[in-house]
């Protein structure tokens, strides 16, 4: 873990003391070789725990998600570079550094085999967050997103905090594999059930579930580029994975919570698809498909069976690229058009031909087609979800017309129809660009031959 860490630590001298040409050059190949050392984790032989400390390892749940978080950082310091152009160079330092700090703690967070780091880490990175939306955020609005974060966050975290102490008197420990091994006495007092609650209501605020969702939409569409880059793809696995570890630690109560929450999670993701269908802002658009996707993973977390899991790790994996390269997307718009509502930035494919390339092959990823990682999850999360009530697929299969739907309205008003007259002449789209759609859509496509790697499943 440490050959990991320390590297990205080492990060912030090489921002700091790199001269101000290099400086982007310096950070990005520093991080992209750090994503490439982080590769090595995806080697099988877990049992239990593969690089195991007293505090950390990783297990077939956690390594997919850290090899994410590990490629994300050089894709969020190539996306920003556009928007931090005219910034003075001390400014893109403070950035850089914003961005190489949330780093640790996210690897920790998902690398944490002891409840109580995993917890202070899980709200760690609510700081460099919110410092990264109400500090570079694009309009006014953004101190109230930043503050919709934060309550939204804190308000669920106590009770989780509770709970672990909780938890804590009731087993002595805290330390993952053993929580696991000894099952603690969890009757279906009320007690039990409402600690179960808390320790569940912080991730599904995070994940985050229909009904709890109203920070996502207003933290996305404030935030810059590398803040919907790190919300979409890093802070909404977190809510993913801690259902998935907290379901596995509380087989008997959750018989009893099974039924709210996967309501919940598949209506929602039927009620976010058709407001995505209403919306005039491209980045709330996007925003709220997220919310859809992540509503199967809740599901499918929620049954606990093993093709749910699967269906889960690889649906959070391909989530959390096609997402973060749509909001690439539509930032290489608004950075041209300076405008993010979809009548006003329409029928932009004449001017950026290459682009409406990359736009077709997002949406086409989005939508779930062969041969993405998305069509494999989806599928195995609806095979498991009709295994265990068949109703469920009217409320699956028409979330799947939906998401088509809104995916394909997207794609049209964005690069079809007739250009506005307030756009005359906008900058040919850069190399760079070019790139960080590539390193996103790589994975996309490569993963599908080995899906084993990320489906969470014993190798």
């Amino acid at each position: 873990m440490l050959k990991i860490i320390l590297p990205t630590m080492m990060l912030l001298p090489t921002t700091l003391l790199s001269p101000t040409k290099f400086m982007w050059t310096n950070t990005t190949t520093h991080s992209l070789l750090i994503a490439m050392i982080s590769l090595h984790w995806l080697t099988p032989s877990y049992y239990p725990l593969k690089n195991l400390t007293p505090w950390t390892g990783n297990d077939q749940i956690s390594t997919p998600l850290l090899v994410l978080s590990c490629w994300f950082l050089p894709l969020m310091i190539m996306a920003s570079q556009g928007h931090l152009q005219h910034e003075p160079h001390v400014r893109k330092q403070m950035f850089i550094t914003t961005l190489i700090v949330i780093q640790p703690f996210i690897i920790l967070a998902f690398s944490a085999t002891e409840l109580t780091l995993f917890y202070i880490s899980f709200e760690a990175t609510l700081i460099p967050t919110l410092i990264l939306i109400t500090r570079w955020g694009n309009q006014p609005e953004r101190l109230s997103a930043g503050i919709y974060l934060m309550f939204y966050t804190l308000i669920s975290s106590l009770p989780l905090l509770v709970s672990m102490l909780y938890l804590h008197s009731k087993t002595g420990t805290l330390h993952l594999p053993i929580l696991k091994l000894s099952h603690p006495n969890l009757t279906t007092s009320w007690t039990t059930l409402m600690s179960s609650l808390a320790l569940l209501m912080a991730f599904m605020v995070k994940a985050p579930l229909y009904g709890l969702h109203l920070w996502l939409p207003k933290a996305h569409v404030e935030a810059p580029i590398a803040g919907s880059m790190l919300l979409a793809a890093l802070l909404l696995k977190l809510g993913g994975y801690g259902i998935m570890r907290v379901t596995l630690l509380m087989q008997p109560v959750s018989n009893l919570l099974h039924y709210p929450f996967l309501t919940l999670a598949l209506w929602g993701a039927l009620m976010t698809s058709s407001i995505c269908l209403r919306q005039t802002d491209l980045k709330s658009l996007i925003a709220y498909s997220s919310v859809s996707h992540m509503g199967l993973v809740i599901a499918a977390s929620m049954i606990q069976t093993q093709w749910s899991f699967s269906g889960a790790m690889i649906l959070m994996i391909s989530h959390g690229l096609t997402s973060s390269l749509l909001f690439c997307l539509a930032n290489t718009n608004y950075e041209r058009t300076h405008s993010r509502i979809l009548m006003l930035t329409r029928g932009l494919q004449p001017l950026l031909p290459l682009m409406s390339v990359w736009w077709l092959l997002a949406n086409l990823t989005n939508m779930a087609l062969p041969p993405t990682t998305n069509l494999m999850a989806e599928l195995s999360i609806m095979i498991a979800l009709f295994n265990w009530s068949s109703p469920t697929i009217i409320l699956t299969g028409v979330a799947t017309l939906l998401t088509a739907s809104y995916t394909l309205y997207m794609l049209l008003s964005t690069q079809r129809g007739i250009l506005p007259t307030h756009i005359t002449a906008t900058t040919n789209s850069s190399t760079r660009e070019h790139l960080l759609m590539t390193l996103h859509i790589i994975p996309l496509l490569t993963l599908i031959l080995k899906p084993e790697l990320i489906s969470g499943t014993p190798l």
